[in-house]
């Protein structure tokens, strides 16, 4: 069943065109990897794909739905989740509140609960709490949870990300470059939490550079070149493309 549907997006900056009627779907619980030279139009892909952009033309379905339109917070709620080559995590908050930060249908964001503090929001402050702590258990970081989320290292900033991301519960989880600064340790750490994640059912797209790691990882490849989709298929299919070789390498 297909989840992630992407049809003749377009977006242009000023005289150069960064997508060119870039398609493709993603069926529900595959892992994907999307790859590309630089300049392919990959970032800003994810970027209109989930709402952080408008794009000039064509849609953007998601389980059904079209979500072309639709603000990145509603398309979390929604279950579509994405991180970003750069950790956006509050450097001078500890790690545990950034944990808790997403935390979803939260009573105490209106009024009279939070003043009153009742029973639902204490509850729910109780279920995030517990889900955090789970998170951070799985992803290594449970020592660290009262120090500045600032003070962590590249690889761990990656994986709190990670793990805030999962606090929303997704459907869909779109990573860009999630290896990228990261050490040969950690790299395998983090392959080993995405693999896992997928094997739990969670459906996620990959953007990176590092292609032995994505290779390995992935169950297919979308190639992507001057803001368009060349191809798709296997990771070996993928690797003894001639078209592909040429886009990387040059003809």
């Amino acid at each position: 069943m297909t989840l992630l549907d992407v049809a003749e997006l377009e977006r242009s900056f000023g005289s150069i065109r960064a997508l060119d009627g870039a398609t493709f779907s993603v069926e529900r619980g595959e892992l994907v990897g999307i790859i590309g030279p630089n300049g392919a139009g990959k970032t800003t892909l994810f970027n209109c794909v989930s709402g952080v952009l408008d794009s000039d033309a064509g849609t953007v379905t998601f389980d059904g739905t079209d979500i072309t339109d639709v603000e990145p917070y509603e398309l979390a709620r929604r279950g579509m989740v994405r991180t970003f080559q750069q950790t956006r995590e509050l450097s001078t908050m500890s790690v545990g509140d950034n944990m808790l930060l997403p935390t979803p249908d939260h009573p105490g964001e209106r009024a009279h609960h939070a003043i009153l503090r009742t029973e639902a929001t204490q509850s729910r402050e109780r279920e995030a709490h517990e889900r955090a702590e789970e998170l951070l258990d799985l992803f290594d970081l449970e020592t660290m949870v009262d120090e500045y989320a600032g003070a962590l290292s590249g690889g761990q900033r990656k994986l709190l990300e990670l793990a805030r991301a999962l606090m929303l519960d997704p459907d869909l989880l779109l990573l860009d470059e999630p290896f990228a600064g990261v050490n040969p340790t950690l790299t395998r750490d983090i392959a080993a939490h995405i693999e896992s994640l997928n094997d739990d059912g969670l459906t996620l797209v990959i953007i990176e550079h590092e292609l032995e790691t994505l290779t390995d990882l992935v169950d297919r490849l979308i190639v992507l070149t001057n803001g368009s989709v060349l191809t798709t298929g296997t990771p070996a299919e993928i690797l003894e493309d001639q078209r592909v070789i040429d886009a990387y390498l040059g003809s």
